[in-house]
């Protein structure tokens, strides 16, 4: 059978888009995911995405996601934006991390991700404690604070966030017995009130150009502590993030995405 697929990224972080809403798929599994994934034998991507039609009326369509390593997300910020772009007009999109509204632009989308979550429980963390300045480190690399936008965050505030071997700690604390369903792991360095530059070790895909939800949960949890103001600049190794907040409120994304091109494949050679 030939699938179709759609090679899509938002500030270089990239996806493979099947699009089963109009068109029959067969049901997607970690194995095809991972080896679709695959940048040598397969198409290559960080995140495979599937669209489906929604199963809740409140939503126009449905968006399922798989690490590279053909593990499940509950949300991804940049996926998101590119879906808005794929789909060319505002819509209220169903995840596994909750329903979100995605209103593309020219060049750009804007995400309304939701309000995020700060109890332990929520992250979740294996046991209680304030996850606005963790009693924890890994290294030099100490007190984050944890929320969930969709998935688990934790967000270390570093003098340089260049300076970090995150290819080393990412995969140590992503794994720690401490987050039962793993973490992404962000460290952040505040240049200014209204600016912040990240660096993002994704949960199930390693380092990344830039994470969605990574600039969202970093934002989030800077504004919490008071380093930043609710409008704040995200500049990531791929490009620049727009998040505001307001406390109660949703967090809302800005940020460019694109189709990069399109193709299809033989499903059961990656079956």
């Amino acid at each position: 059978m030939r699938v179709p697929f759609i090679k899509m990224q938002g500030l270089g972080n990239d996806f493979v888009v099947l699009d089963a809403r109009e068109c029959e798929i067969p049901a997607l599994t970690a194995d095809v995911a991972r080896h679709l994934a695959d940048r040598r034998l397969g198409i290559g991507c960080d995140q495979v995405i599937r669209l489906d039609p929604s199963e809740d009326d409140a939503a126009d369509t449905r968006m399922s996601i798989w690490n590279a390593d053909g593990s499940g997300a509950s949300a991804c910020g940049n996926a998101s934006r590119a879906i808005a772009m794929l789909i060319g007009e505002p819509a209220a999109v169903q995840t596994d991390g909750g329903l979100i509204r995605v209103t593309p632009g020219d060049g750009v989308a804007s995400v309304d991700m939701g309000a995020p979550r700060f109890e332990w429980q929520d992250v979740p963390l294996a046991y209680a404690m304030d996850t606005l300045s963790m009693p924890v480190a890994w290294e030099e690399l100490e007190n984050p604070g944890a929320v969930n936008v969709g998935n688990p965050h934790v967000v270390f505030a570093v003098s340089d966030c260049d300076a970090v071997q995150l290819d080393r700690l990412g995969p140590l604390i992503e794994n720690d017995p401490l987050f039962p369903e793993r973490v992404n792991v962000n460290v952040a360095a505040v240049e200014s009130r209204e600016r912040i530059r990240l660096r993002v070790w994704e949960r199930g895909t390693g380092l990344t150009q830039a994470c969605g939800t990574g600039a969202c949960a970093t934002a989030v949890a800077l504004m919490r502590c008071g380093l930043v103001d609710r409008s704040v600049t995200v500049a990531l190794p791929g490009g620049e993030l727009e998040i505001a907040w307001h406390d109660g409120g949703p967090i809302v994304m800005t940020g460019a995405a694109a189709e990069s091109f399109r193709g299809s494949f033989e499903w059961d050679e990656y079956s």
